[in-house]
């Protein structure tokens, strides 16, 4: 049998073609379709994904992994965050989505966020409306924009003098500022919702 292991750099898991010779663990990822709603229990969170241990699986698993489910990190959340662990914690209880089964790998690819309603969706609406929101990054593209969990709006520097965007020693906009624009377009296949300014800022920290 090959060698089981994460790698973390191409952020997958090898594991071995054999790992389905127990007809127990095969007939239990055969049953599963993609679309299926299940619940397990987290068994092993890695920087590059989480592991978790289906109800239903085998007690011992031939492929040796933690389980047989794994999320890849951007299946875990709309929201932004920084480490895994502001989602998940090893023995937490969680119901996910099937995204697909693989009996020769022994493995099943799970979704947190399939089940969570893409928050981009309902700011559609919300072109034309001033909205405020505290700034993420400065970038010399311009500034990104907190708006709600899991949107950010981006406020261009050709859209917004220079000297508010951050480009002169006058008025420095940071990370945590808050500002108001005007939302003049909202892309929810490209995630982006693009600002103009208004008043900025604000108020600072």
């Amino acid at each position: 049998m090959e060698v089981i292991r994460p790698d973390p750099l191409r952020h997958v898991v090898i594991v071995s073609a054999r790992a389905c010779e127990d007809p127990s663990l095969r007939d239990f990822l055969l049953r599963l379709q993609q679309g299926d709603i299940v619940t397990g229990t987290v068994s092993d969170i890695q920087a590059f994904g989480v592991f978790v241990r289906l109800d239903g699986e085998p007690v011992d698993l031939a492929t040796g992994l933690p389980g047989t489910g794994f999320m890849n990190v951007p299946e875990l959340s709309w929201a932004r965050f920084e480490q895994v662990s502001e989602i998940v914690a090893v023995g937490q209880r969680i119901t996910a989505k099937v995204l697909g089964s693989n009996a020769r790998r022994g493995q099943v690819s799970l979704s947190l966020k399939a089940l969570q309603e893409d928050p981009f969706l309902s700011w559609v609406n919300h072109v034309g409306e001033i909205v405020s929101g505290r700034v993420t990054k400065v970038l010399p593209i311009g500034v990104f924009v907190h708006l709600a969990d899991g949107v950010e709006g981006l406020l261009r520097t050709s859209d917004s003098p220079a000297e508010q965007l951050g480009k002169s020693p006058g008025r420095v906009l940071q990370i945590g500022d808050e500002i108001t624009a005007l939302i003049t377009e909202v892309d929810p296949p490209r995630r982006r919702v693009t600002l103009s300014p208004t008043d900025l800022p604000v108020a600072s920290r």
